[in-house]
């Protein structure tokens, strides 16, 4: 696919977002949160308990049940300086399971908030489980890479009973507010299950059990895949596209929910940018098998343009066949892969033909693939949804996008 970045315009990407149009926290009812729906060009207002009557009933819904996990910590040397630890993504080991299921020490990578007060040494903290001190330990083992080696001095409690007690939920950071107790419920959507973002798959927020309830007794099928989401999601775009460095995000898929994209080919429905760029990513993932059949478990990796490098065409069933195939000869029941894709207009949809979508920040990626999905349209979507109150970014609105 031949696309030339030099004619996507980044200023067409920018709108004026007023502070007072960002929501700060969720509506109590979060399926009476506003639902506006883009039709093959044709807009309309709703409420999002009324979704399941709005998408086809042989639909095949595409949920992302990541969850949040508390990856802000906050340390103090003796001397009172804050330094602030976010936990990304898992080094050693590297696998977010085994990570999470540590005892006594593991290695992550980390943004670190005031380092330069954090030359050498070690942090501490205790904690408290129950009547029991636990003392927690952060020691800086890389400041090129910022790997950060957590230690603690109980081998019954795990990484993640841990991280759970002594961290935060890290909010988005243009909330311009401190996380509160309920985050921990706002900012998990109710179908969370595996642990590993650091940012909410947010389109997921609206969902209610009723809102799931009604869908199923539609015979609306739905499926959950993992992709955790990474800090990089709120980066903006600076300078050209083409030099833009994509975050990498780890995705997870079983055999069966491989199977169920196989046979709901035209029919998909994804919850949230996150799901999309998985789906995505799982076509190209089966394009790359197909170029290489002994393809390495270490090389199920979709790097930033690597969807834009091929001019063969293959055919979505026959790509995800591919993967399934190669599911076959690993006998993997689960693939685990990483994905930087980037979606720039002109890309070519695989897999979603919807999407259920919040409104996102101006000059960021996400937008750049909602304008992928909807072309120019989305100017007048957005325009439609300030004209008419709807709240914007991770706390606010969404909206559901047929192109």
């Amino acid at each position: 696919m031949n696309i030339s970045l030099a004619d996507i315009d980044l200023k067409k990407l920018q709108y004026s977002l007023p502070d007072k149009k960002i929501a700060k926290y969720p509506l109590l009812a979060r399926d009476e949160s506003k639902l506006l729906v883009y039709n093959k060009g044709e807009i309309s207002d709703h409420k999002f308990h009324e979704l399941p009557e709005l998408i086809p009933s042989n639909s095949l819904l595409v949920f992302n049940n990541t969850r949040v996990m508390h990856a802000r910590l906050v340390f103090r040397k003796p001397t009172g300086a804050k330094i602030e630890i976010f936990c990304l993504e898992p080094q050693h080991p590297g696998n977010y399971e085994e990570a999470f299921l540590t005892r006594q020490k593991c290695v992550w990578k980390c943004l670190i908030g005031n380092q330069k007060k954090w030359k050498d040494g070690s942090l501490k903290k205790v904690i408290g489980f129950g009547a029991e001190k636990i003392s927690l330990k952060a020691i800086l083992v890389d400041k090129q890479e910022n790997l950060v080696q957590f230690e603690w001095d109980n081998p019954n409690l795990t990484f993640s009973d841990i991280i759970d007690t002594a961290g935060d939920i890290p909010i988005p950071p243009y909330l311009n507010r401190e996380s509160e107790t309920g985050d921990e419920l706002w900012y998990q959507t109710v179908y969370s299950k595996t642990i590993g973002s650091v940012a909410a798959p947010t389109a997921g927020l609206h969902f209610t059990d009723a809102v799931l309830t009604k869908l199923q007794d539609k015979g609306i099928q739905a499926i959950e895949l993992t992709l955790h989401v990474g800090a990089g999601t709120f980066k903006p775009i600076q300078g050209d596209l083409e030099n833009h460095e994509m975050h990498t995000e780890h995705f997870m898929i079983n055999r069966k929910q491989v199977n169920e994209i196989a046979k709901a080919a035209g029919r998909i429905v994804a919850v949230g940018t996150t799901s999309v760029r998985t789906l995505e990513s799982i076509y190209w993932l089966g394009v790359k098998i197909m170029e290489s059949k002994d393809i390495d478990v270490r090389e199920l990796f979709i790097d930033q343009w690597e969807a834009y490098s091929s001019d063969i065409e293959i055919p979505p069933p026959v790509a995800i066949q591919a993967v399934l195939d190669y599911m076959d000869r690993k006998k993997n029941e689960r693939i685990e892969g990483y994905t930087k894709i980037i979606i720039v207009p002109g890309y070519k949809f695989r897999i979603v033909q919807a999407m259920v979508t919040n409104y996102h920040l101006p000059k960021s990626t996400l937008l750049l693939l909602i304008s992928a999905f909807i072309g120019e349209n989305w100017e007048m979507v957005y325009k439609h949804a300030l004209e008419n109150n709807y709240r914007f970014l991770s706390y606010g609105d969404s909206s559901l996008l047929i192109p």
